[in-house]
């Protein structure tokens, strides 16, 4: 019986050098590896082009040249490690972000491409995520070194995912060498008994974990999911909605998308 040796390969957008603009590592320098597929439609979602897997994606040519390469999907691993290796100036980088659309639902290619390109770059590996699919991230939690999950509130994204994300966490919670953090996207719409509750279920497992709440940055006309505009909240909202918050968890930050102020992708 013959072996299969087929190479894992994944679909993606786009791999590119640039300043994180969200959570716990704003304003650090990453390679971003931005996964193709999601299986939510968060109304206030800015990257709906992540939804469906491309024929293409593109590849920066230098690390923030913004000079891009068009290639074929799916990647084969050791072309996405040869890219990596081309980003990865000296000293440049502080880490690896793994986005998306959802990245875990590449589980299985990244259980085999995590290790290899940590031993390639010595970069440490940080996941962007939904925060909903804990089985998936139970295969790559011993390659990841951070985890960014998002809290998805019903009545900002139509998502409800009460008991994945309190598993997921609780997942995150069970590794202590690894930094977690929660971001939570707010709007004008945001019921505050869902930010109650998310507050208990996070104090219930560890009331440290950092909390990100994040105003929705609005879309544009032309792009809105809704009837209705997804409106960022106002200034009381955004000091009401953190100090409730501040009851059950201490470390509550309000930070927006700082890297499109900064015309970063």
């Amino acid at each position: 019986m013959t072996a299969n040796t087929t190479e894992p390969t994944a679909r993606l957008i786009e791999v590119f050098s640039a300043i994180q603009g969200e959570g716990l590592n704003v304003g650090t320098r990453q390679i971003f590896i931005r996964f193709a597929l999601c299986d939510l439609r968060c109304h206030f979602c800015d990257s709906s082009h992540t939804w469906n897997a491309p024929t293409t994606c593109k590849v920066e040519r230098s690390p923030g040249s913004r000079e891009f390469e068009i290639h074929s999907n799916p990647v084969p691993l050791t072309i996405l490690l040869d890219w990596i290796k081309r980003q990865n100036l000296p000293l440049l980088h502080d880490s690896i972000s793994l986005t998306g659309g959802e990245p875990l639902l590449h589980a299985p290619f990244l259980h085999e491409f995590l290790p290899q390109v940590r031993s390639l770059t010595g970069l440490p590996i940080y996941l962007e995520t939904g925060g909903h699919r804990p089985e998936q991230l139970a295969m790559i939690l011993p390659y990841l070194d951070s985890v960014g999950m998002d809290w998805k509130l019903p009545s900002v994204s139509g998502e409800t995912y009460w008991q994945e994300h309190t598993k997921f966490l609780q997942l995150c919670h069970n590794n202590p060498s690894l930094d977690v953090f929660v971001k939570i996207i707010i709007s004008q719409s945001t019921n505050p008994d869902e930010l109650q509750k998310t507050a208990l279920l996070i104090a219930d497992i560890n009331p440290k974990v950092p909390v990100f709440l994040q105003p929705v940055t609005p879309l544009p006309t032309s792009e809105q999911f809704t009837t209705t505009p997804i409106l960022a909240p106002n200034p009381d909202q955004v000091l009401m909605w953190q100090a409730l918050m501040k009851k059950f968890v201490p470390h509550v930050r309000v930070v927006p998308q700082t890297h499109k102020m900064l015309n970063q992708l």
